[in-house]
């Protein structure tokens, strides 16, 4: 993984080839092992990927760019992995990497095609009214919100890698400009610039280059939303639900033995909505834990423990691969000052993008275990 962050005198190019070239390093490989790849990215244009390979020397390998809204980089790994699984490849490349900085000043803006976003329902838009919504429906308050983006942040500072390396108070959140009410700067992920990469093996290529380093990738799910046919809650996720229960299954787990997990925390309501989508909290609790300190790294069941979206910071198509590199090293135990003790089963949940009349464009779960 690259240092997130605005990145003014590089491009995505350079940016995915030192995520690449590091996951190789990781790996202990010669590069020239790796028989195909994915790139993962959302407003890089064309050959994206090809540019990276070229750049590293490994341009004529069978590449496919991906392009699923901020879960490109994990549908990227999920193509990896079926690549694997069919028996077509035995050690793969996925890489995700987008620079932001250079498509836009401010917000990402809605495509022209959108007629709910050419009204207002723009993202910071509806995950506001998803807040208020919520605060009606459950008692969360104003302060209890503030909370998550003062840990993420908190635990980007542990991150040498992180877009932010300053902590923040409840205060500061609340007296931070307004976005959308009852939003505001710091409720909102930032515009990033990175890369990240990782190597996904066979059982037997792992057996010959991993060195007993591999972490097994025991699940790696993907789905769109489904057509809304009818007004559908604003502070429930059926698609993460969904996603999640295909991933548990596959993995032979249920939420109960998740150790800690990295979600699309795109905004601070959005941490709160996924986690319990994913079952690891009951629905209208999850606010209530992160006060008590549950979703600390040394708490119950840790949440963001890279900083999140909030505090790593948010390069889309980077996004969903720096989540499974988050879970590696901790299941390596290589975190450092953030290192969560014992352990052994980590998830990501990354969902993105938004079309008229469904529930969500993609959502992706991955579950890691050691």
């Amino acid at each position: 993984m690259t240092r997130f962050g605005k990145h003014p005198d590089r491009d995505a190019t350079d940016l995915g080839a030192e995520a690449l070239l590091g996951a190789v390093a990781d790996a202990g490989i010669d590069a020239r092992v790796i028989e195909a790849a994915y790139c993962g990215h959302v407003f890089q244009g064309m050959v994206m990927g090809q540019r990276i390979l070229a750049q590293v020397g490994l341009a004529g390998l069978p590449l496919s760019n991906v392009e699923n809204a901020c879960s490109s980089g994990a549908t990227a790994i999920r193509e990896a992995s079926l690549a694997v699984r069919a028996g077509e490849h035995d050690v793969v490349v996925a890489v995700g990497a987008e620079h932001l900085t250079s498509q836009f000043r401010g917000a990402l803006t809605p495509d022209p095609s959108d007629p709910e976003a050419a009204v207002g329902a723009t993202m910071p838009g509806v995950y506001a009214m998803r807040a208020r919504r919520y605060m009606e429906e459950f008692g969360m308050t104003r302060e209890q919100l503030a909370l998550i983006p003062v840990k993420n942040k908190m635990n980007a500072t542990l991150n040498p890698l992180a877009h932010f390396h300053s902590s923040i108070t409840v205060e500061d959140v609340l007296e931070s400009r307004a976005i959308a009410d009852p939003l505001r700067l710091h409720d909102c992920s930032p515009v990033t610039d990175g890369a990240a990469a990782v190597i996904v093996m066979s059982d037997s290529a792992a057996k010959k280059y991993a060195n007993g380093r591999a972490v097994r990738l025991a699940a790696s799910t993907l789905r769109s939303g489904s057509v809304d046919v009818e007004p559908t809650s604003m502070t429930f996720e059926p698609l993460t639900r969904d996603t999640a229960q295909d991933a548990y299954e596959k993995a032979g787990i249920g939420p109960e033995d998740v150790d800690f997990c990295e979600v699309h925390d795109c905004f601070s309501i959005a941490e709160v909505l996924r986690v319990e989508g994913l079952g690891l909290f009951p629905q209208g609790e999850y606010p209530g834990a992160v006060e008590r300190g549950e979703a600390n790294i040394g708490g119950r069941l840790p949440v963001n423990p890279s900083g999140g979206l909030l505090g790593k910071g948010h390069p889309l198509g980077g996004t969903g691969v720096a989540q499974v590199v988050e879970l590696v090293r901790q299941l390596r135990g290589e975190s450092g000052d953030r290192q969560i003790e014992g352990a052994r089963v980590g998830l990501a949940h990354c969902r993105g993008g938004k079309a008229v009349g469904i529930e969500g464009a993609a959502c992706t779960v991955q579950v890691l275990i050691r």
